[in-house]
């Protein structure tokens, strides 16, 4: 196998995994690459191939809730909605998915496969037979931007709000005996 230097320097045609088989980008055109001896950076519109890590955690990161397939030889053998509470790079760590709750490592994957059917998104991470495909439900046009909060952070913030309210009664209860 060659080195990771070597397969960083390998033909622009292709994308070498790491479970050493390639994927073509033959169906690409001309003007994808350049013909100088510098590659021109990958420009990806709503399907194709992704290959690097940190391309595939920018467009995963700022889902919320999805649903999600996972795939073994294509037969479909779970599937379920859940929010993504964590899309990381860890060569230690497990994708975990339970309790509604999705923790993807991408090292759990070789490369994404990125499609649109209709007007909905398919994010399919790929490893050897198996697939996990994941579909944005909500849309982020509409998403106000504040992150989802958890059962256990707003029972916090609902304390915090009726202990301030406790203690503004109790200030004016003790201000009015004076």
């Amino acid at each position: 196998m060659p080195s990771p230097i070597a397969q960083r320097s390998m033909s622009c045609t292709h994308c070498r995994l790491s479970s050493n088989r390639e994927v073509s980008t033959s169906d690409m055109p001309s003007s994808f690459y350049s013909e100088s001896s510098s590659r021109v950076a990958p420009c990806i519109v709503d399907r194709g191939i992704v290959c690097q890590k940190q391309d595939i955690q920018r467009l995963l990161s700022d889902l919320t809730w999805v649903s999600y397939t996972e795939f073994h030889n294509g037969e479909a053998v779970a599937q379920g909605e859940g929010c993504v509470k964590q899309v990381f790079i860890d060569d230690k760590g497990a994708t975990l998915i339970a309790n509604r709750s999705l923790y993807i490592n991408l090292q759990s994957f070789d490369y994404m496969e990125l499609s649109t059917v209709g007007h909905e998104s398919n994010f399919d991470l790929v490893q050897d037979n198996r697939r996990l495909r994941i579909v944005p439900l909500a849309n982020p046009m509409h998403h106000s931007g504040a992150p989802a909060l958890d059962s256990a952070t707003l029972e916090v913030m609902m304390a915090e709000v009726l202990s301030a309210n406790l203690d503004a009664q109790l200030d004016d209860d003790t201000g009015s005996l004076f």
